[in-house]
């Protein structure tokens, strides 16, 4: 049990890491992961979002603290438990945010993380079907896919915007954002491809990379200050492996502040509340929580033409199967999501300050059983939230999950966005191109008019869109808790490399972005390993 590097996650960010440090055969690399194998076909299929979104062995399933927000109640937060994390339970779509956000890092003082020094690391990690461009890669293990077929509601929804001024845009990832089209997804012939397909797969077998599953680290371990090794349990026995060169924590937003506070490394009175020894105070671990709050607008449709339709009778089932079985295409190859949007709907914002999921389904809860009517559902987000909340553990056991209180619509500005996002929506749900395929606005109704009324359905209905970030945020200021190499603060040995270190929340889905942090600390560990040699 003795290494090089332990990382800790097999996530997102940790396969991608597992595989660069391994590659070169001169480490010894350890990936401990809590949860299984990605064995399950719900995995691998697109459409399994819906079977694992709850999943009880697949899916942490957590849930936040009562939201003062969100009229008290407990969001469901799912996260991935399995190689691969939540890249393996994620709705797959393929977004880097925009050029914007990684400036404002760099001009935080975070060196190294501006738009040009971090786009290499994109295009390095993409094998996009579109081939090689200006702002794409062809080579990379990250499969980025087009959707095989258009589909009529999805062009309806692309028309009805540009009514309301808003471009057709093939390419969110390409020179500019604004505009609706088509997403991209992490698929490859017609399955997902995970973190753990792309980049784990390929280094299995490498004599010097261990991985080991169902592997619960409940503890950094420390030597003179520095981290030396992690305690984890499996199978009913507490381990100890050894790390001589460093400590990679890239268990996500939620957990690595956990595992980070419970190893005595966080805010001093959170660790004295619960009788953990202070090996380094750090006011910010667990701090500046960041997620994106998705309002989910449902509405029946005029025409028996939606995934309900198909999913809701024999005949549509057999259809969906034998389109994925002859071209892998349809809805069992896409999963959820086709249409996308980013816009702006305040009037200071210089960039897309929202972003669309159009799905041509409904269901109560994303990821719950379909609706057994003919529905399509637009859900809308703020992509640059500025509420702040926090993750704390309550308790020294690392198996009790710690209390997660995002803040949901705490600030005016967050409050002001989520009511013109749901205006937006309307406006195109009202266009002329959308007109003939709406029976009626299910939810939030038409009754749902004033300012009070869509700020109660954004308190009442509004749900987690799955971004959860920024809680080990990278930075030199009094609540950061890493520093540009993504080092922790004061503590020798010690990395954290997932979507915790954003100092602010990317614009989009965060799984790509995730893959870039990780893409580049490779290189930052590899080139601190020679240094030290």
């Amino acid at each position: 049990m003795n290494f090089d590097y332990i990382i800790v996650g097999a996530g997102s960010a940790g396969c991608v890491l597992a595989n660069r440090v391994s590659a070169d055969g001169r480490h010894r690399v350890l990936l401990l992961e809590a949860g299984p194998p990605d064995r399950s076909v719900w995995i691998h299929l697109p459409i399994g979002y819906g079977k694992t979104m709850f999943h009880p062995v697949y899916n942490w399933g957590f849930h936040t603290e009562p939201e003062p927000g969100m009229n008290g109640r407990r969001i469901y937060w799912p996260r991935g438990r399995a190689l691969g994390g939540s890249s393996s339970i994620n709705g797959l779509i393929f977004i880097r945010g925009q050029r914007e956000d990684y400036e404002h890092w760099a001009a935080l003082g975070n060196r190294g993380w501006g738009w040009s020094e971090v786009l290499p690391y994109f295009i390095r990690s993409e094998a996009n079907q579109r081939g090689a461009s200006e702002y794409h890669g062809a080579d990379g293990p990250q499969a980025a896919s087009d959707i095989g077929s258009k589909h009529e509601l999805v062009e309806a929804f692309i028309r009805g915007a540009a009514e309301q001024g808003i471009p057709r845009n093939d390419d969110f990832n390409g020179a500019a954002q604004e505009g609706a089209g088509y997403y991209q997804l992490t698929t490859r012939n017609g399955l997902r491809c995970s973190a753990a397909v792309a980049y784990l797969k390929p280094a299995r077998r490498r004599e010097n990379l261990s991985i080991a599953t169902d592997s619960h680290v409940t503890r950094v371990l420390f030597g003179a200050g520095r981290a030396i090794g992690v305690e984890f349990r499996r199978g009913g026995r507490l381990l100890t492996a050894r790390g001589a060169r460093e400590v990679i924590v890239a268990a996500g937003a939620l957990q690595s502040p956990q595992l980070l506070q419970l190893s005595g490394v966080g805010p001093e009175a959170l660790l004295h509340e619960h009788g953990i020894p202070v090996l380094r105070d750090l006011p910010g671990v667990g701090e500046n929580l960041q997620d994106h709050l998705q309002q989910r607008l449902i509405f029946r449709c005029a025409k028996p033409i939606t995934t309900n339709d198909e999913l809701n009778s024999l005949s549509g089932r057999m259809k969906i199967a034998l389109q994925w079985l002859l071209a892998r295409s349809g809805p069992l190859a896409v999963g959820i999501n086709q249409g996308g949007l980013f816009t702006r709907v305040l009037p200071e914002s210089k960039t897309p300050d929202i972003q669309f999921h159009f799905a041509t389904l409904s269901a109560d809860l994303a990821g719950a059983k379909p609706h057994p009517w003919s529905g399509f559902t637009m859900s809308v987000c703020q992509l640059r939230p500025s509420s702040r909340g926090h993750v704390r553990i309550k308790s020294r056991d690392a198996f009790e999950p710690p209390a997660m209180q995002p803040h949901y619509l705490s600030t005016e500005l967050d409050r002001r966005c989520a009511r013109e996002a749901v205006r937006c929506a309307r406006r195109i749900a009202r266009s002329e191109a959308m007109r003939p395929y709406i029976a009626a606005e299910i939810r939030p109704g038409e009754a749902a008019q004033s300012d009070d009324d869509l700020l109660g359905f954004a308190r009442e209905c509004g749900a987690t869109i799955f971004h959860p970030s920024g809680t080990c945020k990278m930075g030199s200021d009094p609540l950061a808790v890493v520093d540009a190499r993504l080092r922790v603060h004061g503590v020798a040995g010690l990395r954290v490399v997932d979507c915790s270190i954003m100092p602010t929340l990317v614009s989009g889905n965060t799984h790509w972005p995730a893959v870039m942090i990780a893409e580049k600390a490779a290189d930052m560990i590899l080139e601190d390993a020679r240094a030290e040699a």
